[in-house]
């Protein structure tokens, strides 16, 4: 099966852990230590995606001397986020992962907000174990 054969919503993971923009930075890396997870992805009220928080960027905060006690998510999260659907192919979202530069991608329904997550560990996973099996 090639990768423009899967649909997104085969691989990713769909118990997204959120956090939302008013949540404080230490409150945030302790959600992402908990849950051993590289990202969390920041949404509204009304469970719209708003933002994504990654490792990388808690990497540049305290690479900065930027950290501050009383930060919250809102300050340092990426607000222009790419995003993609549920059945796009997987190759596709691959691509954009690449392009872009982005290890954690949101899958995303018009209706329903973010329904899950593709990383590159899912495509690795995918690639190493999965091909050619029924996923």
């Amino acid at each position: 099966m090639e990768l423009e054969d899967v649909p997104v919503d085969r691989l990713m993971t769909d118990q997204v852990v959120t956090v939302t923009p008013g949540t404080r930075l230490t409150d945030a890396a302790e959600t992402m230590l908990a849950h051993g997870i590289g990202s969390l992805v920041v949404v509204d009220d009304d469970a719209r995606l708003v933002g994504v928080l990654t490792g990388t960027d808690f990497l540049d905060i305290i690479a900065s001397g930027r950290a501050r006690p009383d930060a919250t998510v809102e300050q340092y999260m990426t607000d222009q986020v790419v995003t993609v659907g549920a059945e796009d192919d997987v190759g596709d979202a691959a691509a954009t992962m690449i392009t872009n530069d982005i290890q954690h991608l949101p899958v995303v329904d018009v209706d329903a907000g973010v329904v899950g997550l593709l990383s590159t560990t899912d495509l690795t996973a995918y690639l190493s174990y999965g091909r050619g099996t029924d996923v």
